[in-house]
């Protein structure tokens, strides 16, 4: 096994990822890694790390690829956005550290993993590294395209392009099998319905709660029969990605309460109690906001998921009703699918796919989650 093996479904990528870490020559400052989500950026991108720090460019047993791949090489920092954006503070710190020398590997090396998730101040804080990269510093950016919307020109036209295309469900199923350890015949229904996700797939193969609430959202476009239903199904969306988002988040939450309380000497008796007391107030405000910004974006991915079912049933009615020999994104829906071309015109399919998508879009410029799905319900119901 090496770490090329973790990259699924993207032997072109690989074979040129691979070139670059092998050869010198091949290599540049800075690379961009696009592609649709699920297609694994950020593990191709964690591979290329850990290939660029290994002696043998990629083995898989040494202990840089291991520490890499864990994310513990003291040379390799990884910037995982767990609120809506990326901070100038936070990007002007991460890029300052990386500028320094290595201290165990041969590069410094900064992954991106949502570089669409930069602000404005923060892309300008990385593009003046960028533009005059320090020497054994390596930037990798990860985005869905390069759109201008994801990434600024300025940013992108100094980044060497690595594309990676959606994974095949055979490529999918193999992982989940190989390296996961699941059953082959639930590996391969979860990799035929999670639209080339290899992180939904693997969700959908082992959590029962994931499988329960697709089947919920994929049962709505033929449950809707007035205003009212729409109303109160949108009401159950929202409701459903709080209560994940909450269930996801509360043990971490706690746990990082309680490590900031003991670092802030909690329960200690002396001369500094009072100015710790206020220093620690201080961090608990920070650390709360941080937490409900993760809490926000957890529920907006939520939200996010469901849309992106939703908009695959309309798509396959699309497609059932127009008879082209394509794969359904939900195969084991077919029977809904068929019905909802018969129902429904291709016009008003076009109009249902329309209203998913610009609820995913209102949920991008922070419009009220129950405001955006509500309207998206009612535009359902009136095709």
């Amino acid at each position: 096994m090496t770490v090329w093996d973790e990259v699924v479904g993207q032997p072109s990528a690989v074979a040129e990822l691979r070139a670059a870490a092998e050869n010198p020559s091949a290599m540049t400052h800075a690379w961009l890694f696009t592609g649709p989500p699920g297609s694994g950026r950020s593990v191709a991108a964690r591979a290329f790390a850990a290939a660029l720090q290994c002696p043998q460019h990629g083995c898989g047993q040494c202990t840089s690829c291991h520490t890499v791949m864990a994310g513990t090489h003291s040379d390799v920092r990884e910037i995982v956005p767990e609120g809506l954006s990326i901070s100038v503070k936070a990007m002007r710190t991460l890029v300052q550290q990386a500028a320094r020398k290595p201290a165990m590997g041969r590069y410094q090396i900064l992954v991106i993993t949502d570089a669409d998730r930069l602000t404005e101040n923060a892309a300008n804080a990385l593009l003046k590294f960028v533009e005059e990269p320090p020497d054994q510093t390596i930037f990798l950016l990860c985005a869905p395209s390069d759109h201008p919307e994801d990434v600024r020109i300025t940013i992108r036209s100094r980044c060497r392009a690595i594309a990676l295309r959606i994974p095949s469900p055979d490529a999918i199923a193999d992982v989940l099998v190989r390296r996961d350890g699941i059953d082959p015949e639930q590996a391969r229904w979860a990799a035929s319905v999670s639209g080339g996700h290899v992180g939904r797939a693997r969700r959908l193969a082992r959590d029962e709660a994931a499988r329960k609430h697709r089947d919920a959202v994929l049962g709505l476009p033929m449950r809707i029969r007035g205003l009212g239903d729409a109303f109160a199904f949108a009401g159950d969306v929202v409701r459903d990605a709080k209560a994940e988002a909450t269930e996801l988040s509360e043990t971490r939450d706690l746990a990082e309460r309680e490590e900031l309380a003991v670092a802030m000497g909690a329960g200690g008796t002396g001369k500094g109690v009072a100015a710790a007391a206020r220093g620690a107030k201080a961090a608990e405000k920070e650390l709360e906001r941080q937490q409900k910004s993760r809490h926000t974006r957890t529920q907006r991915d939520a939200i996010d998921r469901a849309l992106t079912d939703l908009a695959g049933f309309y798509r396959d009615a699309l497609v059932a009703g127009s008879g082209a020999a394509v794969a359904l994104t939900h195969p084991d829906r077919e029977s809904d699918v068929r019905a909802a071309a018969t129902h429904w015109s291709p016009e008003s399919l076009l109009r249902r796919l329309e209203a998913v998508l610009a609820c995913r879009t209102a949920l991008d410029v922070n419009v009220k989650p129950e405001i955006a799905v509500e309207a998206m319900m009612t535009a359902l119901h009136r095709g």
